[in-house]
């Protein structure tokens, strides 16, 4: 039986191939750079490759192996949600995010910046983390991406807006799929692509091991970390996963990143009411995150319809909440602005079902939550 072709987009294995037939790697940006810009082509269309590159790329690769199966708009009109098929069938998701960073103030001073786009993108099919407030958790675990499985959905994203920073807060965790998350974005921050390392965040529950590992691999990374309660007990009862990844020793190894890469980290916080959203709580967080250099986002929870136990907290809770932790911790804490929740675009809405197909429309800007690295 014939291998399945692989993405071109897979670094390691395209990088590999060329080695093997005494290819030069320098030729695969370039590879990359014209499918980017040309969809439809065929291998014989990219110019000035030897000879020998041309059957190779025909034998093993494809130039994309995944489709857009749908494009969803929300009403927002800054929210574009992919719905992505891949080679095995499964679907994963993507959302495009668009925002003005000129827009508010930082330091008292206008912003720098202007139009941007912010892709979410995901990192498995389905999840093993099981949080009880997210949607892609239902689902389960069915598979890992390849790191072409997760290039492409930039690659198809970038075709619909300039993507200037790219957070892995879709589907999986991450750190689960740790060699394809690294492979994929060491290609993000080479040619063609050349984001910035600073420009992506890589969001986690808390996988100790991978957490020690990761500034090593791919330094100056903006990591997010998904905490959502202050004390362990409240954690494993949202978070099952959260048994595995004492908070004590999570903190340990925070503590050791933030040593070592000198950088703010930012910490996710899901407002559940009268789970984890009470004054006490605030303090609980206050006092866990007082030595630590972070900004703390707290996300108002998305419903995912009959699966949901619980409900939002109320502005006034979250506003009280953010008080406490900027007044008396010292702690810059945000509120984020919630995009797309009408086509379960939103934070912990991902999960795959299929909508009919709708067409792209321009967008309006907004303020940026995610860009707060300064």
């Amino acid at each position: 039986m014939q291998m399945a072709l692989k993405s071109v987009f897979d670094s390691s294995v395209i990088r590999a191939e060329f080695d093997n037939a005494g290819i030069n790697n320098r030729f695969i940006p370039l590879v990359w750079k014209y499918i980017i810009q040309n969809p439809d082509c065929n291998w014989e269309d990219i110019p000035s490759l030897p000879s020998s590159a041309y059957a190779l790329l025909r034998a093993k690769f494809k130039a994309s192996t995944s489709v857009v199966h749908s494009v969803l708009e929300s009403n927002d009109s800054v929210t574009t949600k992919l719905l992505i098929k891949l080679q095995n069938g499964a679907f994963v998701e993507c959302v495009i995010m668009r925002y003005d960073s000129s827009l508010g103030k930082y330091n008292g001073k206008p912003r720098p910046g202007g139009p941007r786009s912010t892709l979410c993108v995901s990192s498995q099919v389905g999840c093993k983390m099981g949080c009880t407030f997210c949607a892609t958790g239902s689902m389960g675990f069915k598979n890992n991406l390849s790191c072409g499985e997760i290039i492409e959905q930039l690659v198809h994203a970038s075709r619909l807006s300039t993507i200037r920073n790219v957070v892995f807060m879709g589907m999986g965790e991450p750190l689960n799929n740790y060699s394809a998350l690294v492979d994929a974005i060491r290609v993000m921050i080479a040619s063609p692509f050349q984001i910035s390392p600073r420009k992506i965040t890589v969001s986690t529950v808390g996988i100790i091991h991978a957490i020690t590992k990761l500034h090593n691999d791919v330094p100056n990374l903006n990591l997010a970390v998904s905490l959502h309660a202050p004390v362990q007990d409240i954690r494993c009862q949202i978070m099952p996963a959260a048994r595995a990844f004492p908070l004590e020793k999570l903190m340990n190894a925070l503590r050791e990143y933030q040593k070592k890469s000198q950088q703010k980290i930012f910490i996710e916080y899901i407002m559940l009411d009268g789970v984890n959203d009470g004054e006490q709580h605030a303090h609980q967080l206050g006092k866990l995150l007082e030595t630590f250099q972070v900004v703390v986002n707290l996300i108002p929870f998305n419903p995912i319809g009959s699966l949901s136990q619980f409900s939002t907290s109320t502005n006034q809770k979250v506003t009280r909440f953010q008080k406490i932790l900027r007044d008396l911790y010292d702690i810059r804490t945000t509120v984020r602005k919630e995009m797309g929740q009408d086509i379960s675009g939103a934070c912990g809405q991902l999960v795959v079902n299929l909508p009919d197909k709708r067409s792209v429309s321009s967008a309006a800007p907004l303020t940026d939550i995610e860009d707060l690295r300064r």
